[in-house]
């Protein structure tokens, strides 16, 4: 049984960045590009962005809801070879992809609401 939570790898290290100095997840691009201070930007990955990150960690979210969905269907039909125990960890994995994309959207939500408040 795989208890890595692959669908939150790219979230996690972008919620992680709030808690680093400098507001940079280690091994993280910038946005737009640009490369961290003092790093000489060896820890910018060439060819990835924000959203390319997001949108991978969307679509891993969204697998992890359709199998827990299928495992559930699956136990709902009573195959013997699907386990409750793992279609609960399928569920919690996706309750918890879930949630936490959901809290990244209210930060950047958050963050443009701020950005647009802002007199010049």
């Amino acid at each position: 049984m795989d208890l890595r939570l692959n669908a939150l790898s790219a979230l996690s290290a972008a919620q992680a960045s709030a808690l680093r100095p400098g507001g940079v997840a280690q091994g993280m691009p910038r946005v737009g590009g640009a490369p961290e201070e003092g790093a000489g930007g060896a820890g910018a990955v060439p060819g990835a962005n924000f959203g390319d990150a997001m949108r991978a960690a969307l679509n891993n979210i969204s697998a992890a809801q359709a199998r827990s969905s299928e495992l559930q269907n699956q136990v709902q039909l009573g195959n013997p070879n699907v386990s409750l125990e793992e279609t609960m960890l399928a569920m919690q994995k996706a309750q918890i992809g879930f949630q936490a994309a959901l809290h990244v959207r209210n930060r950047m939500m958050q963050a443009y609401t701020d950005v647009m408040n802002m007199q010049v």
